[in-house]
């Protein structure tokens, strides 16, 4: 065994990116969320559901980009159940936000089941293929690394360079900061509360949606049950270890890919040594060590879990 070798492997960042997309996603996600003020504990469903809905789109005939088109609008519907309960209504964000995970699970199952009530398995549908973008995929190391991706990888990684302009050079971007630390302050300025929150919450968990329909759509060819494998928790702990910047959120995300893309090598290297299940862990306590780390200088938005209600201070 070479970990070494592995480490400097251009195959080894190819698949760590790859494993990355639909991280990158449900973390920018769940950070545009609760930099508003909400914590989105249904991303766990929403992921489910929006694999779900993106894979059904295609394999009805929308093309693969009309199944991105409805797997953002599921995701955004979920959302706006959740901001509905959370914003206006002040319900508890943990409860409603466990309660989405439940619905959209048991919704996309019932979906499933009554679309396919005699498939054995899952209809296969013709994924997004890798990019073979001219000279820049021959390049050496960087070709395969990040030109041999598919477009929803790429998309991913734009939007990180998107969010992190729209939070912190845009005026939007201002508003829904603040409306995380110091609601009073936005509505002192005659915004409002409720519709920047809602909002956030709406775009987030479209976002969170585009992480499960990568699974379906890029990763693989159909749909199955328990694919998301709790991605989205992984999710919520990286917001954390990003602080709820953008950048960092893509740093976390590379790293958890990279210790997952590891242990699937090591398994092939020392698998018949050590039990596979020591392998499958690996990722998650790694992470969680990570999390631990970074957590103890988490700068939290202040007003997070906290409900407005206008005309109450």
């Amino acid at each position: 065994m070479d970990i070494l070798n592995i480490l400097l492997s251009e195959s080894f960042w190819a698949a760590s990116l790859r494993i990355a997309s639909p991280l990158i996603f449900g973390v920018l996600g769940a950070l545009l969320c609760e930099r508003a003020g909400v914590l989105n504990l249904g991303i766990e469903g929403i992921f489910v559901a929006g694999a779900m809905a993106g894979w059904m789109a295609v394999w009805l005939g929308a093309g693969l980009w009309g199944g991105v088109f409805f797997a953002l609008l599921a995701g955004g519907a979920l959302g706006l159940l959740h901001g509905i309960l959370t914003v206006p209504m002040g319900l508890s964000q943990h409860v409603s936000g466990l309660g989405v995970t439940l619905f959209a699970t048991s919704l996309s199952y019932f979906v499933y089941r009554t679309s396919l009530p005699a498939v054995s398995s899952p209809p296969r549908i013709e994924p997004f293929r890798a990019l073979d973008i001219p000279i820049l995929s021959d390049l050496p190391f960087v070709g395969p690394v990040l030109f041999q991706q598919t477009a929803l990888t790429w998309l991913a990684l734009i939007l990180v360079a998107v969010i992190w302009y729209v939070m912190n050079r845009t005026p939007l971007g201002s508003a829904l900061r603040a409306v995380g630390d110091n609601p009073d302050s936005v509505d002192a300025q005659g915004l409002s509360v409720y519709a920047l929150r809602i909002g956030a919450v709406v775009a987030g968990s479209s976002l969170m949606a585009l992480g499960g329909a990568f699974l379906t759509m890029s990763a693989f060819d159909a749909f199955f049950f328990g694919m998301v494998n709790g991605r989205g928790w992984i999710c919520i702990a990286l917001v954390i270890f990003a602080s709820w910047q953008p950048g960092k959120a893509l740093l976390g995300a590379l790293l958890f890919g990279a210790f997952d893309a590891l242990q699937v090598r090591l398994q092939t290297e020392v698998g018949a040594l050590v039990p596979g299940q020591v392998f499958l862990m690996a990722p998650y306590l790694l992470s969680i060590l990570a999390l631990v780390i970074a957590a103890r200088r988490a700068d939290y938005p202040r007003a997070l879990l906290t409900p407005w209600f206008k005309g109450q201070r």
